[in-house]
């Protein structure tokens, strides 16, 4: 992904997909398209949720990747391109 959204959501009381749904709502809205790919802090999957995620982001259009890059409850979100790396 060469072009993207930063999205910052801390609320602790939200699982991680319903905090990267609303930012892909708010992508949506404001750009009007859909995006398929969002990166994350690694720290913020748990590994016992890494697949709960993965399989839920599977079955709808988002494909969630991890890069040490990206600061904890930050999402960088946006339409997959030629490079995938944050």
């Amino acid at each position: 992904m060469n072009i993207g959204m930063l999205w910052y959501d801390n609320d602790q009381t939200s699982e991680i997909i319903t905090k990267i749904q609303r930012a892909a709502n708010y992508y949506q809205e404001k750009y009007g398209a859909d995006p398929n790919i969002c990166f994350v802090n690694p720290g913020m999957l748990k590994q016992e949720t890494q697949n709960k995620v993965q399989k839920k982001s599977s079955n709808g259009k988002i494909t969630i990747k991890t890069s040490p890059s990206i600061l904890p409850n930050h999402f960088w979100i946006g339409i997959n391109g030629t490079s995938e790396s944050p």
